[in-house]
């Protein structure tokens, strides 16, 4: 029996981490301090993903966060911001808190996610 249900699990996601809107990302964008990480499954990248945006989809994010893991990137332990992006912003909040279990506290989410990027005239490109 679930005790604690999703709706539960994003408010106190969204409630511990950091979030900045699309027209913030935005502006972020390009700023070699600033790496953008994409939480979807690489079947939703292919249908667009925000330019030079690094992969890290939520079922492998340990591994790739952490620097002993088998897929490390070296993003992750760059100091640099981390803007974490998925569909609508629930994953990407929920991987914040995870990343920041980690004793990774340099992210941010992006609110709304893919579909806020789009609206605020962002730039895609097929991955």
């Amino acid at each position: 029996m679930v005790t604690k249900g999703l709706k539960a699990l994003l408010a106190e996601a969204n409630a511990e981490i950091e979030s900045i809107g699309a027209h913030e990302a935005l502006a972020l964008h390009g700023d070699p301090e600033v790496v953008f990480v994409d939480v979807r499954e690489s079947g939703e990248r292919r249908k667009g993903a925000i330019p030079e945006s690094l992969s890290a989809p939520r079922g492998f994010l340990e591994f790739i966060a952490d620097p002993e893991g088998p897929s490390h990137q070296p993003e992750f332990a760059s100091g640099k911001k981390l803007v974490l992006v998925c569909a609508s912003g629930g994953r990407s909040a929920l991987a914040g808190v995870t990343l920041r279990g980690m004793g990774i506290d340099n992210t941010v989410n992006l609110t709304g996610g893919m579909a806020a990027w789009q609206q605020v005239g962002g730039p895609i490109e097929a991955d």
